[in-house]
């Protein structure tokens, strides 16, 4: 999604930001969108973790099942 703004791009959003917003509000914003964009990964990483643990339990039932049949 960013990967496409260069520098150039992100000096006019920080420009606009600093006019908008004054300079005594920039670190307060600039502090919760980093604390919203930490949570937003943190999130995401225990979705995917969920994920990956219910695909490993999966297999591991399908690997049981044959192996009581060869008993």
């Amino acid at each position: 999604m960013l990967n496409n703004i260069g520098v150039s791009g992100l000096a006019i959003i920080l420009l606009i930001a600093l006019i908008v917003f004054g300079p005594a509000k920039l670190p307060q914003l600039g502090r919760a969108f980093g604390d919203t964009l930490r949570e937003f990964r943190n999130s995401t990483k225990g979705i995917a973790d969920e994920d990956g643990a219910r695909e490993r339990e999966e297999v591991r039932e399908d690997v049981r099942e044959p192996r009581k049949l060869i008993e």
